[in-house]
C-alpha cells in the first residue's frame, strides 16, 4: 500500500505506550478501540468506547464507560505465553493503514525457553457493519510441538480505577460465547458475542471455558516449523441503546457475519467511499500528506453515521481525557469537515443539540435567564457536566475551581453559528425550518436576556465571562462573546423574515412557543445596536475590557521552554499577563470574515500573534492561526502553524496525547487546508477560491459538497 497512507513504527518503546495506543486507535463511528496489544502489557490503558454509553461516577459526573474488552487474544508456544515484556523480541513492526482502517503488527519472538515464532496480528472494526469486529492471528513456528490461541471477552474493565460494569450473565454454545454486562447507574446493557475459528493449521483440541466475567474459547493447534497456523476472532457488540435484546442481537449478528476476507472487502469498500469524499491530496510534502490523512481518519472513525443522539467528545472515542464530554470543539472545529463532505453526519451532530434544547432552556432558567443556554460540557442528557473542582496540575493535593461551566457562555452562539453554517452550505431548508431556526432563535432569546444595561455609558455588556482564551477568566466584555452574541441576535431577526416568506406556519408556531412578541424583538434590535465593543484608533479590537492594561510578556525571551506560560507563571500569574492560549479576536474575525476589512484583520493579526502561546497554549489555536496567516499573506507563517497542528498527536507535541486525540485540532487541520491554503469561500453566487499554497507544495486537491452537488478543487501553482 502507498506509504502516504501508512502510520507505522519499527520498534516498541515502553515509554511511549500510551501515546501509541492513541495513535493506533481504530473505530467505525459506533465505537473506537485504543491501540492496545491483544495479549496485553503491564500498565496499558486499553479501552473501547461506544457512543452514548455514559455512566455516573461517585463525584456526580458522567463519563463514557470503558466497555468490556473485546481484544484479548493470548498465544502460547509449547505452553509459554507470548508477551512483549518477556522473552526476546527479534523484530517488530506495527502499522495502521489509513485507507482501510486495518491495524497490523508483525514480530518475531523467542520465548524464555527458546521457542521462536513469527506472530502476525491484524484487526479492524467494520465500517460496513458497525457492530462487527475482527482480529486475525497468524503464527509461523520455528519449532515442533503445539500452539494455543485463547480468545476471551473481559468484563473486568475500568475507567482508570472506577469500574462501571456489573456482570449479568454469560453463556456458550457450539458457535458463540456471549457476555452480558450492565452499567451501574445508567443501566445500559451491553452484550458481546464471540467466535474463534481456525483458518489454517491442524486443530488438536477446541474448548470453551466458562470463567465468570471472562468467558474464553481456546484452540490448540499442531506446530510444524515453517507451517502457519491462523485463527480468526469475530465479535459482535450491541447495547440496549440499539435494541431491547442486545444478547440476541449480538448472537444473531455473529451467526450471519461474513468471514474475514469477505468482511474486510465490504469494510474496505466503505472506506473507499469515505475517502472519495473526504481525502485531501497534497503533492510535494509527504509529511503534510500523511499527517492530514491521519487527522481526517481520526475524525472519520469518531463520526456517528447512524445515531443523532450523540456528539463527538473533545478526545473523540480514543482516550479517557475529558470523560467523553463534548464542547464547542464539535461545532466550530469538527463540524465544518462534515458540513462540506458528509452533510448527513453534520445533521446528526446538530440534531443532538436540537434534541437537548429543553436542558439548555432549563440551564438558562436556573441561572435567571430566558431562552436556551447550552452547557459548556455536555454528555448524554445535555445537562451541564463540567466539573466544579479538579486536582491542581502540579500540586495534586490541591483543588482548582473550574469556572467554564458557569461563565464560558459563548458556546450558545457557537451552536447557533454551526446550525446557520450547515444551512448556508447545504441548502437544507427542510431541516432548517424544522430545527435549525429554533436553535438560532432560542439562543438569541438567551443573549438578549443575558445582556446587562450600563446606564452610565448607555450600552449593553456581558460581564464576568470566559472567552475562548481560557488564560483569562472572570473578564468583562470579551470581544468574541459580545460579537458572537450580536451576530446571533442579528441572524435570528433575519431568519424570522426569511421564515415569513418560506414557512409562515412555522413563524406562527415559533412566535407562540418562544414568546417572540414585538416588544421582545425590539429589545433584540436595541441590544444589537448598543452592544459594547472597544476598538482602538489603529483598529486593534481589545480582547476584553482591561486587556491592554495587562502585563506584556516577550514570549521569544522565554525560549527554549517545554511548558505552557500558565505552568510557568501559575494560573493567577498568567491571568495578569497579556499571554493568551488562543486569540479570541482572530477567531471572531475568522468566523465572521465577511464583516471585517483586510486591514482590520491585518492589524489584529499583527497585534495578537506575538502575544499567543502557540506551541504550549491551546491545541485549538494553530489551525485557525494558519488560516489567518494566509489571510494576511504570511504563507510561511501559516505553514508553521499548520504543521504544528497536524503534528499535535502524531508527535505528542503537548505531551498529553496518551489521554486521547485532540479532536478540535484534528478537525481544524481540514479547515486550515481548505479555508486557509485553498482560500475556499461560499458566497450567495456560488463558491470561489483564493489559493495561497506553501512554496514547496506542487498540488492541492479536494472535493466538497455544496447544495447537494459535489464540487472538485484541484490547485497547481
Amino acid at each position: 500500500m502507498d506509504s502516504l497512507w501508512q502510520i507505522s513504527e519499527s520498534t516498541f518503546e515502553k515509554t511511549t505506550l500510551h501515546h501509541k495506543e492513541t495513535i493506533f486507535t481504530i473505530g467505525n463511528g459506533y465505537l473506537a478501540t485504543r491501540g492496545a496489544f491483544e495479549e496485553g502489557f503491564p500498565g496499558d490503558h486499553r479501552a473501547t468506547f461506544i457512543h452514548g454509553v455514559f455512566d455516573y461516577v461517585p463525584i456526580s459526573l458522567t463519563e463514557l464507560a470503558n466497555a468490556p474488552d473485546w481484544l484479548p487474544l493470548t498465544v502460547l508456544l509449547n505452553g509459554e505465553r507470548f508477551s512483549l515484556d518477556s522473552g526476546q523480541v527479534e523484530s517488530y513492526e506495527r502499522s495502521l493503514d489509513l485507507h482501510t482502517g486495518l491495524l497490523k503488527r508483525s514480530l518475531r519472538w523467542r520465548s524464555p525457553s527458546g521457542f521462536s515464532a513469527q506472530i502476525n496480528f491484524q484487526r479492524f472494526t467494520s465500517l460496513a457493519d458497525e457492530h462487527l469486529l475482527y482480529i486475525r492471528c497468524e503464527v509461523i513456528p520455528a519449532f515442533d510441538g503445539n500452539i494455543e490461541i485463547r480468545a476471551n471477552l473481559n468484563g473486568c474493565t475500568d475507567n482508570e480505577g472506577y469500574a462501571h460494569w456489573q456482570w449479568i450473565s454469560q453463556f456458550s454454545n457450539e458457535t458463540a460465547t456471549c457476555l452480558r454486562s450492565q452499567t451501574r447507574k445508567s443501566h445500559i446493557e451491553l452484550a458481546a458475542a464471540m467466535q474463534l475459528k481456525a483458518e489454517t493449521g491442524e486443530v488438536l483440541e477446541s474448548a470453551a471455558w466458562d470463567a465468570e466475567n471472562s468467558p474464553t474459547r481456546c484452540l490448540r493447534m499442531r506446530a510444524i516449523p515453517g507451517k502457519p497456523v491462523c485463527a480468526i476472532k469475530t465479535v459482535a457488540i450491541f447495547t440496549s441503546r440499539d435494541t431491547s435484546n442486545p444478547a440476541q442481537a449480538s448472537v444473531d449478528c455473529l451467526r450471519q457475519a461474513p468471514g474475514w476476507m469477505a468482511a474486510f472487502q465490504d469494510h474496505s469498500a466503505c472506506w473507499a467511499d469515505e475517502w472519495e469524499r473526504s481525502d485531501i491530496i497534497i503533492e510535494g510534502d509527504d509529511e503534510a500528506q500523511i499527517a492530514i490523512r491521519f487527522n481526517l481518519f481520526q475524525m472519520l472513525i469518531a463520526a456517528p453515521r447512524h445515531d443523532d443522539r450523540v456528539n463527538i467528545g473533545a478526545k473523540t472515542l480514543s482516550g479517557f481525557g475529558y470523560r467523553g464530554h463534548s464542547f464547542w470543539d464539535t461545532e466550530i472545529f469538527m463540524l465544518p469537515l462534515f458540513i462540506y463532505t458528509a452533510p448527513e453526519i453534520a445533521r446528526n451532530l446538530l440534531n443532538y443539540r436540537y434534541q437537548r434544547l429543553p436542558q439548555a432552556r432549563q440551564k438558562a432558567l436556573s441561572n435567571g435567564y430566558e431562552g436556551a443556554q447550552f452547557p459548556w460540557e455536555s454528555a448524554d442528557t445535555g445537562e451541564e457536566v463540567t466539573p466544579t473542582w479538579i486536582p491542581h496540575f502540579t500540586e495534586r493535593n490541591k483543588l482548582v475551581r473550574i469556572w467554564t461551566g458557569d461563565i464560558e457562555i459563548h458556546i450558545s452562539a457557537d451552536i447557533a453559528y454551526a446550525a446557520w453554517q450547515y444551512w448556508h452550505v447545504t441548502g437544507d431548508d427542510a431541516w432548517f425550518i424544522e430545527k435549525g431556526a429554533e436553535l438560532i432563535l432560542d439562543t438569541a432569546k438567551f443573549w438578549a436576556s443575558r445582556a446587562e444595561w450600563d446606564e452610565e455609558h448607555l450600552r449593553y455588556e456581558y460581564n464576568d465571562v470566559i472567552g475562548p482564551d481560557e488564560n483569562h477568566d472572570h473578564v468583562d466584555n470579551n470581544a468574541y462573546t459580545n460579537r458572537m452574541a450580536q451576530w446571533n441576535l442579528q441572524t435570528a431577526l433575519e431568519i424570522l423574515e426569511w421564515l415569513k416568506e418560506r414557512a409562515p406556519e412555522k413563524v406562527t408556531d415559533l412566535t407562540r412557543r418562544l414568546d417572540l412578541t414585538p416588544l421582545r424583538l425590539a429589545k433584540w434590535q436595541d441590544v444589537i445596536k448598543k452592544i459594547y465593543m472597544h476598538v482602538e484608533p489603529d483598529g486593534v479590537i481589545e480582547q476584553f475590557e482591561g486587556y491592554f492594561q495587562r502585563k506584556y510578556v516577550d514570549l521569544a525571551a522565554l525560549e527554549p521552554r517545554d511548558r505552557a506560560v500558565q505552568v510557568i507563571y501559575g494560573i493567577e500569574g498568567a491571568a495578569e499577563t497579556q499571554v493568551i492560549k488562543q486569540p479570541d479576536v482572530l477567531m471572531m474575525q475568522y468566523l465572521l470574515h465577511d464583516h471585517y476589512s483586510s486591514e482590520s484583520i491585518r492589524v489584529n493579526y499583527e497585534y495578537y500573534t506575538p502575544r499567543t502561546d502557540h506551541t504550549y497554549g491551546s491545541s485549538l489555536g494553530p489551525s485557525i492561526q494558519a488560516i489567518m496567516a494566509c489571510e494576511v499573506g504570511k504563507v510561511e507563517d501559516a505553514y508553521e502553524h499548520f504543521i504544528r497542528a497536524v503534528r499535535a498527536d502524531l508527535r505528542d507535541v503537548r505531551g498529553n496525547a496518551g489521554d486521547g486525540i485532540h479532536a478540535a485540532s484534528a478537525g481544524g487541520t481540514w479547515q486550515a487546508v481548505v479555508f486557509g491554503f485553498a482560500g475556499l469561500r461560499i458566497t450567495s453566487q456560488g463558491w470561489k477560491i483564493n489559493p495561497r499554497l506553501p512554496k514547496h507544495w506542487r498540488r492541492l486537491a479536494f472535493t466538497f459538497i455544496q447544495h447537494g452537488q459535489v464540487q472538485v478543487v484541484d490547485i497547481k501553482p
